[in-house]
């Protein structure tokens, strides 16, 4: 029995299956990340799961209320960080902290006490009383965070929670959701970067149209893609057929031609030794290159065998205005 429990979550807007039979399993204390291309459902599960909207079918028990019958005990128990810094800006970020805490019931002291406790743990401590409208976009980001968990709920929700944070930021990020999982938190996580998943992602679930298309841990994705990858960068244009053409010779499976970084990408089996021929081949063609590498699969090469696509940013929106 998990923290999170769905069973046949649907949703639909006209012709639009936003969300078509999903089933999700979250255990306490670990973060099921959510990946998918535009317009999979995502930020649509995010929504029916922390009672935004309701599902047209399926059933869903969070933190153990039941989301249909129970949504005021589901709120109680959640957290939520959106696509988009729900803050006042007018309000200092203290003052939108302490709020938060005041409408959870903590109590005017210890508000007071966990708003600046997340303000320095969030690196906004010497920002905490100034207005919002002053911060920049990561800064929102931060408080956004720190408000979703102020009251210290059992369940945490982030909706692509890195978005416009710089790397140093992402990984400060990184840090405060593994602190709260290690405390017992359970996360669900939708992403765009595909390293996020990678590095925190206790249980991965993929989804397209609506539906699952694939489950696993980050490394039983990747294995189902086969071994390592042999990338050649050309220094010239000109020699990407070529190279095409001799690397489809040690390739074991369909290679992958970028134009625009004149890299070629060839699936392998045999590591190293193959390497090492193919790399003797493309030498003896006479072929500059400008870098080379092999390297083992990544969720980047999972998401684009799964989906046919990279992934994106999630701008999608729908029919009646929910973005999916």
């Amino acid at each position: 029995m998990g923290t999170i429990e769905a069973t046949g979550l649907a949703k639909y807007y006209k012709e639009v299956k936003a969300l078509d039979g999903l089933d999700l399993t979250v255990p306490q204390g670990t973060i099921l990340s959510l990946l998918g291309p535009n317009g999979a459902g995502k930020t649509t599960a995010v929504s029916i799961l922390t009672t935004l909207i309701m599902p047209d079918k399926g059933h869903a028990m969070v933190a153990g209320a039941d989301l249909v019958k129970s949504p005021k005990e589901v709120r109680k128990r959640i957290g939520l960080s959106g696509q988009y810094a729900a803050v006042d800006e007018n309000l200092t970020g203290f003052e939108n902290l302490d709020m938060i805490g005041r409408l959870y019931h903590l109590g005017r002291e210890k508000a007071r006490v966990r708003s600046r406790e997340l303000l320095d743990r969030f690196e906004l401590d010497e920002a905490g009383d100034r207005p919002v409208k002053t911060y920049s976009g990561g800064m929102r980001r931060r408080l956004d965070l720190a408000g979703a968990i102020v009251a210290e709920p059992q369940v945490l929700f982030l909706d692509e929670p890195t978005t416009g944070l710089d790397p140093h930021g992402r990984v400060e990020m990184w840090s405060v959701i593994r602190e709260l999982v290690t405390k017992g938190t359970t996360v669900l996580l939708t992403t765009q970067y595909l390293e996020e998943a990678d590095r925190l992602a206790d249980d991965i679930v993929v989804i397209d149209h609506g539906r699952e298309i694939a489950h696993g841990t980050a490394d039983q994705l990747k294995a189902t893609i086969g071994g390592e990858r042999i990338e050649i960068t050309v220094a010239y244009s000109a020699a990407l057929p070529e190279t095409q053409s001799i690397l489809s010779g040690f390739a074991d499976g369909d290679l992958q031609v970028d134009d625009h970084t004149r890299t070629v990408v060839a699936p392998v089996i045999g590591g190293a030794p193959v390497f090492t021929r193919a790399l003797r081949a493309i030498d003896e063609a006479g072929i500059e290159v400008s870098d080379v590498g092999l390297r083992r699969p990544t969720l980047d090469d999972v998401f684009l065998s799964l989906t046919g696509r990279a992934a994106e940013e999630d701008t999608t929106t729908d029919t009646e205005g929910a973005r999916t």
